[in-house]
């Protein structure tokens, strides 16, 4: 892999997550870091304004409660990990409102849980809503929700939480500001000899032979989870870059190419991960029936199923399940999402749009599978 195709993952990243540390975000555990914080939210208005989205996953609210609380070290107990959270995310939340309306940038604040990505609905629902905020130009910055779980308090880590994310919002790019340069093949702090990695292929067995442990009492993922996340986000085709986050216009300088940090390229495109995914998908819960017309919307032109092309519906799914789009022969044109479950799609069955809302009570999305989350099938 040559440093040209590695700068060209960055350089023509159109969705982007970032990803930043307590380490820095609070810099060193004494609180949040207001000019850093200012930094990386300056760097992210130009990225919007040059027609990015991008999404910052942020850590810092249970090392921001520790602080406000006056505590000096991470507590253990699960009920006093959630009240940090809980007292540092209020400070958290409003630094990034703060620092991203003075470039005149929206924001929004999304916690999440694994049950959240887990549960076909809520992985559906929650990548609706992100999918949303990014159209408008608004950066949604990111957290787990810790006030509420109870399995060890995190997804492991938000570098996890990170490529979730880039999975779920389909990235070009995963960007993980840490405390280290990038991923070097041993410990520098230890070893003189470590060379650092400028570039090579996410998933490569020999990147987690190279990794440490935790690197730092305030949080607690090390270099191993970057490693692994990188990994997690290659399966849906999205390259990584880790790098310092205390590097002067890192996000700006990546975006234009320029070789910053350790680049994790994924070996798989985007759009061949998703499609992979979605046509070797067996469990397939249930199908839709559609008309010649709306079969050669789907075939012939790449389009959305909208219901009203629908003429029938078998099995029972939820929304968020993988179904087959059959013509009336019975032949499989392609599989996707589904934008809602069978019991709501045989009341849409040839409705316009315009009726949803009197039938099932809401409007959600006009279509039943939207071409984002197709895949045809070859036939």
């Amino acid at each position: 892999m040559t440093s040209n195709s590695g700068s060209t993952a960055l350089r023509d990243a159109r969705r982007i997550v970032v990803k930043v540390g307590s380490s820095l975000v609070t810099n060193e555990g004494r609180g949040l870091d207001e000019g850093a914080i200012g930094e990386w939210c300056r760097q992210l208005a130009v990225l919007v304004r040059d027609g990015r989205e991008v999404v910052m996953v942020s850590s810092g609210a249970i090392a921001e409660g520790m602080k406000r609380l006056g505590w000096k070290t991470r507590p253990h107990e699960v009920h006093e990990l959630q009240a940090a959270a809980a007292v540092g995310q209020m400070g958290l939340a409003q630094m990034y409102e703060t620092k991203l309306r003075e470039n005149q940038i929206g924001s929004a604040q999304v916690l999440l849980t694994h049950a959240d990505l887990a549960d076909r609905e809520r992985y559906l629902n929650a990548r609706s809503t992100l999918v949303t905020l990014l159209r408008l130009g608004v950066v949604p910055v990111i957290n787990e929700n810790d006030t509420v779980v109870n399995d060890e308090i995190k997804f492991g880590d938000n570098d996890t939480l990170g490529a979730l994310v880039a999975n779920l919002v389909e990235a070009d790019a995963l960007i993980i500001l840490t405390d280290q340069k990038g991923l070097y093949t041993a410990d520098p702090r230890k070893d003189p000899d470590a060379k650092f990695v400028h570039e090579a292929a996410a998933g490569d067995p020999a990147l987690e032979a190279m990794a440490g442990g935790a690197g730092s009492s305030i949080g607690r993922g090390g270099m191993i989870t970057k490693i692994l996340a990188a990994k997690r986000a290659a399966g849906s085709g999205a390259s990584t870059v880790i790098a310092w986050g205390r590097e002067a216009d890192a996000l700006l300088r990546l975006t234009r190419g320029e070789s910053i940090g350790t680049l994790l390229v994924a070996q798989t495109a985007k759009h061949q991960a998703r499609k992979r995914w979605m046509a070797d998908h067996l469990q397939l819960r249930g199908a839709v029936i559609v008309d010649a017309g709306a079969a050669a919307k789907v075939r012939g032109e790449g389009k959305s199923l909208l219901p009203i092309g629908m003429t029938g519906v078998s099995g029972e799914f939820s929304r968020g399940d993988v179904i087959a789009v059959r013509d009336v022969d019975g032949v499989e044109l392609a599989r996707g999402l589904a934008n809602y479950s069978s019991v709501e799609a045989r009341l849409l069955c040839r409705k316009p749009s315009a009726e949803f809302e009197r039938l099932l009570g809401y409007a959600a999305e006009p279509e039943m599978v939207h071409r984002d989350n197709m895949v045809l099938m070859p036939g």
